[in-house]
Order: C-alpha cells, then structure tokens, then sequence
C-alpha cells in the first residue's frame, strides 16, 4: 500500500506536467467538443496500456539495450508528431462541420492521433522501465506490478483528460469561432513541432 501511495504521488504530479498530450486533448476538447476529446484520451490511454504491456513482457527493454531500434522509433515518432504539427500550421481550419458524420470522422482521427503520438515515442517505454520498478515491492513479480502500476498512471491520466475537458467545454461556442479555430490549431501545430523536434533529437 505504501509503494501504491507513493507511486500515486509521483505519478499525479508528472500527469499535470504539461505536454503533448495534454495540448492534444484541450485543442480537441475546444473544437471538436467532449466526444472527440474522449476518444483522443482513450488513444493516449490504450498506447501507454501497450508501453505498459511491452515493459512487463521485457519487449521495451529491447529498446533500452538497442540504440538502433530505439533510434528508429523515435525519428518515427518524431516524423509523426512534425507532420500533424506542419499540417495544423499550413493547413489550419477555419470553420468547424456539425454534421453528425463529420463528427464521427473526428472522434476517429482523434482516437487515431492520441494513439499513434503514444505508440511511436520510445519514451515512453524508457520512462516505465526506469520509473515503474522503483515503486514495485520486494516479492512481488515485477512484471505484473509494474503493468498494475502503468494502469494507474492510465486512470491517473485519464481523471486529468475529463477535467480538462469538463472545464474547455462550456467555454465551446466561444472556442468554435472561425478565427479562434484557426488560431487554435495553429498554436497545437507550433507545440506539436516543438515537441517532435525535441523528441527527434532524445538519445536513448
């Protein structure tokens, strides 16, 4: 119990840390509205799951003991993360659809990004490596608490994510307006490039 308490401590305080994913579901949340937030969310969430997964299972110590794949994943990551950001600085909406359609083509291209933005970066994996056995206790298996311990850095997240997005909602009509929707995405575009360029230059 004190290792869980603990490691609810620190993990609480990395998950309000600002970040890509963070900046990913209020700029969802303020144009696209609660659904598509959710489903951005519970791509962050299902690719830390697999992070999680992939370090019980030891496939990301693979990643730790190997520059090349590490560095290989990570220029993909990276790749990824400029492309959504050069996308949103050149090609930045100006009005937003309400069709029921458009919708739920958006939902799925959030659920996609937040997914995809979590499985390429290696980071991730190097983080619960080195992070999530300090808080594993002495005779329990290491690799079914430490995955124990990544689902509640996933619920952590998540109890943030609705926060976030119960606070941006109401604020929706004034957020949904053509010149802020372009302003919007492309300030999400400048942190996503900032972001990708910072990750493609992390070493393992």
């Amino acid at each position: 119990m004190q290792a869980l308490i603990a490691f609810i401590l620190a993990a609480s305080v990395l998950t309000v840390t600002p970040g890509v994913d963070t900046a990913m579901v209020l700029r969802t949340a303020a144009a696209n509205g609660a659904r598509s937030a959710s489903f951005a969310a519970l791509g962050i969430g299902l690719g830390c799951l697999t992070w999680g997964a992939a370090v019980s299972l030891g496939l990301a110590a693979v990643l730790a003991a190997s520059p090349l794949a590490f560095r290989l994943l990570t220029w993909a990551g990276a790749a990824y993360l400029l492309w959504i950001g050069v996308w949103l600085l050149l090609r930045p909406r100006t009005v937003l659809p309400d069709e029921s359609e458009a919708a739920q083509a958006d939902a799925i291209t959030a659920f996609r990004r937040g997914l995809l933005t979590n499985l390429l970066n290696p980071k991730i994996g190097v983080f619960y490596i080195t992070f999530l056995p300090q808080f594993v206790p002495a005779g329990q298996s290491v690799a079914s608490f430490s995955f124990l311990l990544a689902a509640i850095h996933v619920g952590l997240s998540a109890l943030w994510f609705a926060g976030l997005i119960a606070a941006t909602v109401p604020m929706g009509q004034l957020l949904r307006r053509p010149g802020v929707v372009t302003v919007m995405d492309r300030l999400t575009g400048g942190v996503f490039l900032a972001f990708g360029l910072r990750l493609a230059m992390t070493r393992a």
